[in-house]
């Protein structure tokens, strides 16, 4: 077993895992410590240099794998993923690079790539994108009418919600979201035009309960294909061992039959 196989075996036993996912999280506490100015001022150099620790542990295992996977590194999303977020932790301090720094909390993320059912997840919703998309698309569409037809209606007496497009798809995605769309906006809107209830329950029926149910309908569909997945890799990984037993005590049984005389 030649030096690399022996370090991309080191790297992927459970307990190094593990480690790996601790310290992700400990430092994940850590840079919420960093936000807090008492906590700073009581601990003095100890989080930050703990914080430089976890840092220098991530470089290290980020480089072991390196030297273990050689150029497959680099053609794994996953790898690449915890490769650009390290760099991102490892920009230098100051003004100009001061929210490159603040994007150190992005480590967290690395969860994602060491827990495997969490990539599952991840997997499901990129899966999703397309159709995701799709929904996207009508729902510009319909923002892009309904901002055109608010603007039309309503501008004249509301610039501040309505004045212009831009205003009125923003007002119409207060709307879409519920907060504070009927005593906020509709009623003040009806009280100068009576019939504005005929725009905006139509366009909160298709917007809120149709189409962003849509989107949630095709995001569950995809979470629960990719739950789907991960059971049955699991079943075809326990089928596979079961087989490979019952191969190798066929194989004993036919070796104690040819030796017996």
């Amino acid at each position: 077993m030649t030096f690399r196989q022996r370090l991309a075996g080191f790297i992927e036993r459970a307990d190094v895992t593990n480690f790996i996912l601790a310290v992700i999280l400990f430092n994940a506490v850590l840079l919420g410590l960093e936000t807090s100015d008492p906590v700073m001022d009581a601990t003095g150099p100890i989080i930050p240099a703990l914080d430089s620790l976890c840092l220098m542990i991530f470089v290290a295992e980020l480089s072991a794998k390196i030297v273990a996977y050689g150029p497959r590194f680099f053609r794994n999303g996953w790898n690449l993923f915890d490769f650009t977020i390290i760099a991102i932790s490892l920009a230098p301090g100051g003004q100009v690079a001061s929210v490159f720094r603040a994007l150190r909390i992005l480590r967290l993320l690395r969860v994602i790539s060491v827990a495997p059912s969490l990539r599952r997840v991840v997997e499901g919703f990129v899966t999703a994108l397309p159709g995701m998309a799709s929904v996207f698309l009508l729902m510009s569409l319909i923002f892009y009418i309904g901002a055109v037809m608010a603007t039309k209606l309503f501008g004249q007496s509301f610039p501040d919600w309505f004045g212009d497009i831009g205003r009125s798809a923003y007002t119409l995605f207060q709307v879409m979201t519920l907060e504070s769309w009927s005593m906020g906006i509709v009623r003040p809107v009806m009280g100068v035009y009576p019939y504005a209830w005929l725009f905006f329950v139509p366009f909160i029926m298709i917007t809120t309960f149709a189409v962003v149910n849509l989107l949630v309908g095709l995001i569950v569909n995809s979470m629960q294909d990719a739950h789907n997945v991960e059971g049955n890799e699991k079943t075809d990984t326990y089928r596979d061992e079961v087989l490979a037993r019952l191969t190798a005590i066929e194989q004993r049984l036919g070796q104690d039959t040819d030796a017996k005389p």
